[in-house]
């Protein structure tokens, strides 16, 4: 086949007066060349095989605008190229793939006929073409560079180097050349159009320089690019190959579109000069990488965050005192002096905002921290209180958390990086002012990620926090119009330099009777909406609520409280879906029916029953709580063993306890050498859970003297103190946990240190009444309240 396709190329045909004419779309074909063709239009087709079936000879012209999709006689170009087809095979989708080789540069002289396809006359016009040293010369130095932008070009075969260094006709190398370097349409037009050979050539040197030029100018690029890039960002090589060429033509590339969106959000979002000067510098390096490259996605992430946070929206709402007020009021029952100094400090920013505005002033916002026991309403308050400003409410909890970049934020160099909780909560939240509530903040730990609670600190500080700086933004923001509100449990784990920063507020508990109220108001409403009862198929006496509270709770808060209303409103949903008479009332007598035996019973009157056996008072990060101290003794040699957990501190009390009534036997009525031929052994019951404290010194001391002198402890009596070696009884902290959970245990007669009299004022009046306080400063005066005059033989 290769045999006779090259013989054929070789016979020129008689040249016709008149050719069917094929318009090429962005394509000119020359003489003395081969090019394939794919013919795809109705009438296009019809010529191929109208030709086919005769001479195979046609005449090509390119068509003026590519664009044009039905080409008309004045469309098209009047010089072209006469051409045989050498094959022709039809494609599956109905397209003819077309093997023409150019023969004569022809003139169309008239067109002659339009349809059903062009046919024009034609004259031919073949170059001049003369054999002399210039010419020669510039055969060479054309096949030289072509040869070179061979070498440079990928995917160009090296066959075409040797085919036209062995090219003997000068018509024939300027061809090959045209036909396979970069050119548009009109260049390759020009290239035809031109008469002299020797011209031909020299444009196409021009034209090969340039092109080699562009060439060398990418492979530089390339090989610069590649010692700095990985192959991952291979694209990028390309794109900076592209930014070369375009500036060595004099055009301008124009921004993509994700680019002109973040500049305009950096625009809007009216950033402080840090932050917009940071900002656009990160543009700028995004707008230089491929959308491939991680950094561009990296950069892309950080604009987002810092053009979505709220730099300069405020929640821009009058504080209305009485409104607050009645808000608080409707939320709580009791917290009196907690709700006052929510109030005094709203009134306080009413104030500021309303007279500092013109001068520009700053008021300082108070990180208020509210310290008690579970299920006193810490979390509610927090929520009431940015009802009442009319601000957003965010509660983050702190439990656990170990990572200080929780808190500041991970560094951009970290795969994953994001800002910390707070910046997240302020683009959450879309406003700078929110009340954001740090709950547990007792809880934070420390490990080898950091310090949680060291970040805390700055935050926290109303003088620094103006200025708070997140790892990831790495730029200031100012959280001083923040209100933050922590709680916490015990405030004992809490660092000490973050613990002065905040303004500590105790919730201590409920008395039974506040209990009732929250019950009643509160709880029982809420748990009959919350199991789909209806108030009228359900009535809770207050003698039940009462039972509840004694008999099936014993805790400092509410929850436990909430959880068995939830319990018996569950039980009644039932009996109603069963179709049982309603209203179902619960009063103490039916009660068991739904909670099941009471869970908790008045202990004392059942532990107080021999010498040696004393209640004790103590304060627990739940609440305050009872505790049993017992006594007993024993023939052997001098030994005091002490046992239920306890701790060291607590073993020191006992170690004074026993050395006081030692030295004090005498006058205690005991015999001076009790302890020659005995061991004490002192028991706290409840083994299982840890003790410590100095405050049951009091409570050992009276619990040996119990033993010894054979008088019991009245069992409606409690106390709480510490004891020094002289006898004098120290005040202690957690006077109104211990004496509530005195209240809960039925005590009626509490021991207290004189120095914490004071604390009374803290607990209600209706309580105070129905308690009796005996104030002591003396270890003997404790032994004269708590001792019965009945010796036990």
């Amino acid at each position: 086949m290769e045999d006779k396709l090259e013989t054929q190329s070789d016979k020129i045909p008689p040249v016709p007066a008149e050719l069917p004419l094929l318009p090429l779309k962005d394509t000119v074909v020359y003489p003395m060349t081969v090019y394939p063709l794919v013919i795809g239009k109705e009438k296009s087709i019809r010529l191929i095989n109208d030709v086919t079936v005769g001479d195979k000879i046609l005449a090509l012209t390119a068509q003026k605008k590519a664009d044009t999709e039905v080409s008309g006689t004045g469309d098209v170009y009047t010089i072209g190229t006469m051409a045989r087809i050498l094959q022709m095979v039809k494609a599956p989708d109905g397209t003819l793939r077309v093997l023409v080789q150019g023969l004569e540069r022809i003139v169309i002289t008239e067109f002659s006929q339009n349809e059903p396809y062009i046919k024009a006359k034609i004259t031919v016009n073949s170059e001049v073409s003369e054999k002399s040293v210039p010419i020669e010369a510039l055969m060479r130095g054309l096949a030289e560079l072509f040869q070179k932008m061979v070498s440079l070009t990928p995917n160009m075969p090296e066959e075409l180097s040797a085919a036209a260094l062995n090219i003997e006709d000068p018509r024939q190398l300027a061809y090959l050349v045209a036909t396979n370097i970069r050119l548009d349409l009109p260049q390759r037009q020009e290239i035809l159009e031109i008469d002299r050979v020797e011209e031909k050539m020299n444009r196409l040197v021009q034209a090969l320089n340039r092109e080699i030029e562009v060439l060398e100018l990418g492979r530089k690029i390339q090989g610069q690019a590649k010692d700095q890039m990985q192959k991952a960002e291979r694209e990028y090589i390309l794109r900076q190959q592209l930014a070369a060429i375009r500036k060595e033509l004099g055009e301008e590339a124009e921004d993509g579109t994700e680019s002109k969106s973040l500049r305009e959000k950096i625009e809007q979002a009216k950033l402080p000069p840090e932050a917009e000067k940071e900002a656009k510098r990160e543009l700028s390096r995004m707008e230089k990488l491929s959308q491939t490259s991680p950094e561009y996605s990296v950069i892309r992430t950080y604009l987002e965050w810092i053009t979505g946070l709220p730099w300069n929206t405020l929640s821009s709402s009058a504080i209305d005192i009485a409104k607050a007020k009645e808000t608080l009021d409707a939320d709580h029952y009791g917290l009196e002096k907690v709700k006052d100094r929510i109030l005094e400090y709203l009134a306080v920013k009413k104030l500021g905002d309303e007279r500092a505005a013109g001068e520009g002033s700053r008021i300082r916002e108070p990180i208020l921290c509210f310290a008690g026991p579970p299920g006193v309403g810490k979390t509610s308050l927090g929520q009431s209180i940015a009802r009442a400003l009319n601000r957003k409410f965010v509660r983050l909890s702190l439990g656990g958390l170990h990572d200080e970049a929780e808190i500041r934020g991970h560094r951009r160099t970290y795969i994953g990086a994001m800002p910390g909780r707070i910046i997240q909560v302020l683009k959450r939240v879309e406003t700078r002012d929110p009340v954001i509530m740090l709950d547990e903040v007792d809880k934070v730990g420390a490990d080898w990620r950091g310090d949680p609670s060291s970040a805390l600190l700055e935050v926290l500080d109303p003088e620094q926090n103006k200025d708070f700086r997140d790892n990831y933004l790495d730029v200031p923001f100012d959280l001083s119009k923040v209100m933050f509100i922590t709680t916490a449990n015990q405030l004992e784990t809490i660092p000490a330099p973050l613990l002065d920063r905040m303004e500590v507020l105790h919730l201590s508990g409920y008395t039974e009777h506040e209990k009732l109220n929250i019950a009643r108001k509160y709880l029982v409403p809420k748990e009959i909406k919350a199991n789909a009862l209806k108030v009228e198929e359900i009535i809770f006496e207050d003698d039940a609520i009462q039972g509840i509270i004694k008999d099936f709770t014993r805790e400092a808060g509410v929850r436990n409280i909430e959880r068995e209303i939830a319990n018996v409103c569950r039980k009644v949903a039932k009996a109603v879906a069963e179709g049982k008479p309603t209203p179902i009332t619960i009063t103490q007598t039916n009660l068991h029916e739904y909670l099941g035996k009471p869970k908790y019973f008045a202990e004392t009157s059942a532990m107080i029953d021999r010498p040696g056996v004393v209640t004790g008072l103590a304060w627990t990060p739940v609440g305050g709580d009872i505790l049993f101290v017992e006594a007993s003794m024993m023939p052997g040699n001098k030994q005091l063993t002490l046992t239920g957990q306890l701790g060291d501190v607590m073993k020191e009390s006992a170690q004074a306890a026993l050395s006081y009534v030692r030295s004090h036997a005498e006058e205690l009525g005991i015999s001076r050498d009790f302890f020659e031929k005995t061991d004490i052994h002192i028991h706290v019951p409840a083994g299982a859970i840890p003790k410590d404290g100095p405050s049951a010194g009091v409570t050992m001391t009276t619990a040996i003297v119990s033993l010894l002198t054979g008088r019991t402890v009245k069992n409606d009596l409690a106390m709480t103190g510490e004891i020094t070696l002289r006898g004098k009884v120290m005040p202690i902290g957690g006077v109104k946990e211990k004496v509530l959970a005195a209240r809960r245990a039925g005590i009626k007669t509490v021991i207290l240190p004189a120095r914490n009299m004071n604390d009374l004022d803290d607990i209600p009046e209706d309580l105070r009444k129905e308690m009796t306080f005996i104030s002591v400063e003396r270890i003997d005066q404790v032994i004269t309240a708590a001792l019965g005059e009945r010796r036990v033989a």
